[in-house]
């Protein structure tokens, strides 16, 4: 990763939740009608919206769907948006999993590849994912559909019923409304480029 490239690990340096309860609170939501509107508990929505804890993409799409908004929207500045975005390496927003993460918190590190466009359908992440056993991997789903290129490392993919390992230069196509978890299989973290289309 690039020295001055700009790594966050916590979820108060995004000012996400700030973003989150302002946006609930202009739609006139109470987090009883957000917990409703996208399966999240409102322990976990109170929890994210004093930035006590950094949600997954799985989360973040949810809240971005329920709530009318791109999810980088919880990543953009206050720049203006252009039809053209160009994101150098020493822009990207870095978010890193903490060492023992709650429920509903990360557990992998990944990077915003565009933050400027907040309506776009398409989510392009730099993702790593650390080593872990079977017992701690944690499953997740949400709408839309998902695609992962494998730069390095040794990835397993796990659905309900389906394992599938995946080496540097394999592809992953799949709907992400499957239960769906990852893990590395060596002793360091694998590294792919994921993209997410969200059905909004």
């Amino acid at each position: 990763m690039p020295q001055n490239e700009q790594t966050l690990s916590a979820a108060g340096e995004f000012r996400i939740g700030g973003k989150v309860k302002d946006l609930r609170e202009r739609n006139f939501y109470t987090l009883h009608d957000l917990a409703a509107k996208t399966g999240i508990s409102k322990s976990v929505l109170a929890e994210i919206e004093s930035d006590e804890i950094m949600p997954p993409v799985a989360t973040l799409l949810k809240l971005a769907r329920a709530l009318n908004v791109g999810m980088a929207y919880f990543f953009k500045d206050e720049a203006p948006v252009e039809q053209i975005s160009v994101t150098r390496a020493g822009e990207r927003l870095s978010v890193k999993r903490r060492p023992h993460h709650r429920e509903g918190e990360v557990d992998y590190i990944y990077e915003s590849l565009e933050a400027r466009m907040p309506g776009k359908h398409m989510e392009p992440l730099l993702v790593e994912f650390v080593p872990m056993e079977t017992t701690e991997m944690v499953f997740t789903s949400h709408e839309g559909e998902e695609f992962l290129f494998l730069l390095d490392g040794k990835l397993e993919f796990r659905t309900n019923d389906r394992v599938e390992i995946l080496s540097a230069g394999d592809a992953l196509y799949f709907d992400s409304v499957l239960n769906h978890s990852f893990r590395s299989l060596t002793d360091a973290p694998a590294r792919a480029v994921v993209v997410v289309w969200n059905k909004i």
